[in-house]
């Protein structure tokens, strides 16, 4: 039976670049989102689409379909001194704040005596991933959670989901 959009999902997973896991939650929390709403990857979400509940799977998702192609001009060259304090390595992530007030993930590229030069290409954009999945449960949205596309499990008292500080069972991007 095929999952429906707004139907909840809970997903156990693996996630591979080549022979390197790159992310997993087997043995952790189940990634719970509302189907067809974009919470997760497309070539994901179109992959486990004719899953069943208890069905294992490996689904391989195109780069254009995950994180997107590789993109040259997401570099910029930010002058060394915005990075005093911190011990860079090429390859490190950091967090800072972009035009719109959110959060902005980049990888340095290369350091040099006056420049850096950061990437803001996601770090798995460009690959092809293979995910490895289980789907956990499939279950109809309560009007609530059809309302606000939230599951009720990434529902937290107080903070909500994505001020918790978000989380990869949290769908918060």
């Amino acid at each position: 039976m095929a999952i429906e959009t707004n139907q909840i999902v809970s997903i156990e997973y693996e996630v591979r670049d080549g022979n390197k896991v790159v992310d997993s939650n087997i043995g952790g929390a189940p990634l719970v989102f509302m189907f067809g709403k974009g919470q997760i990857i497309p070539g994901l979400e179109n992959g486990i689409k004719n899953m069943s509940i208890g069905e294992k799977a490996d689904v391989l998702v195109k780069s254009e379909d995950a994180y997107g192609t590789y993109n040259d001009e997401a570099q910029q060259e930010v002058p060394a001194d915005q990075f005093a304090g911190i011990d860079l390595e090429i390859g490190m992530t950091l967090y800072g704040q972009g035009e719109d007030g959110g959060t902005v993930q980049v990888t340095v590229k290369e350091i040099g005596a006056e420049t850096i030069i950061i990437d803001f290409n996601h770090p798995l954009a460009g690959k092809d991933l293979m995910f490895t999945v289980t789907i956990n449960n499939v279950r109809d949205a309560s009007a609530e959670e059809a309302m606000t596309g939230i599951p009720a499990e990434n529902m937290y008292e107080d903070e909500g989901c994505c001020g918790s500080g978000g989380g990869s069972g949290c769908g918060c991007h």
